[in-house]
């Protein structure tokens, strides 16, 4: 798909989207009253960059050389479902994706336990990362998380996601043989929302990720990513976020844009870019 096509797609699904949520919350509603499910819970975005702990996750263009516009559209969607009130809950969520050759799609599949402890609202589970069409960048990670939340302060939610598979995400080459693991990657997030006026949040987030020995042996470094904007509440479920996202240490994580050219003596013209450069993103949101 082209960027120009992408684009409109966007801006079609989005009028759509924005001109149908009365109308779709009134369906979820009739459905709700026909079937019961009250634990079923879901939702649809798009977004104009999808990044991933500050990395962009649509990076091959043609030839499978690196993207660098900063429009990258992703359209994206999840179910959650809770047993109940017992704190245990099942979930997928799902993104176009274009960074591994021969998949477009990542899947999330997780479970997990909530839990009051205090004045914190806890959460552990574990989560898997599938790439259908190419397994290379499959990862599997343990996570908990703690959530302080105060009418007045606002919200603080401190999370640690541990990785238990072979690899992390592609990075250590394990599937490819290299003897390398990604094994005990770990991720550390702290995040804070405010409601600062009637119907705006503020959001802000700072991740660390501290690659395992065996990634780091190979010149990618442990780095700091983070995600600072708001979002406002259209209601009915309907929401826009904007956002700057990025990461530091970006010369550890170059890939070719430009081949440039070989004279035989030398190669002149090449180019590079990072997937961890920061971007504005909007993200469309429709709760279900």
């Amino acid at each position: 798909m082209t960027h120009r096509t992408a684009a409109k797609a966007l801006i079609v699904l989005a009028t759509a989207l924005t001109a149908s949520g009365a109308a779709l919350a009134q369906a979820t509603t009739d459905a709700a009253a026909a079937a019961p499910a009250p634990n079923l819970t879901g939702n649809i975005s798009l977004t104009t960059n999808y990044k991933f702990r500050g990395q962009d996750q649509d990076m091959l263009g043609k030839n499978d050389y690196a993207k660098t516009k900063g429009f990258k559209p992703a359209i994206q969607g999840g179910l959650d479902y809770a047993f109940g009130d017992s704190g245990f809950y099942v979930g997928s969520w799902n993104s176009s994706v274009n960074w591994l050759k021969g998949n477009s799609i990542e899947m999330d599949l997780y479970g997990g336990y909530k839990f009051k402890a205090g004045p914190l609202d806890m959460d552990v589970g574990a989560l898997t990362y599938i790439y259908p069409g190419n397994s290379s960048g499959n990862t599997t990670e343990l996570y908990v998380a703690g959530t302080y939340a105060n009418e007045t302060l606002g919200s603080f939610t401190a999370k640690y996601s541990h990785t238990v598979s072979k690899d992390y995400f592609g990075y250590a080459g394990n599937k490819a043989g290299s003897g390398l693991k990604g094994t005990n990657t770990g991720y550390l997030n702290l995040s804070y929302s405010k409601e600062i006026v009637p119907k705006v949040t503020l959001k802000a987030a700072v991740g660390y990720t501290n690659m395992s020995s065996d990634i780091r042996s190979l010149g990618y470094k442990s780095y700091v990513d983070y995600n600072v904007g708001a979002s406002y509440d259209f209601g009915n479920g309907l929401s826009l976020a904007g956002s700057v996202q990025g990461a530091n240490k970006k010369s550890s994580y170059l890939a070719v844009s430009n081949p440039g050219v070989d004279y035989g003596f030398g190669t002149f013209g090449q180019t590079t870019y990072s997937p961890n450069k920061a971007r504005f993103i909007l993200t469309l949101t429709k709760t279900l």
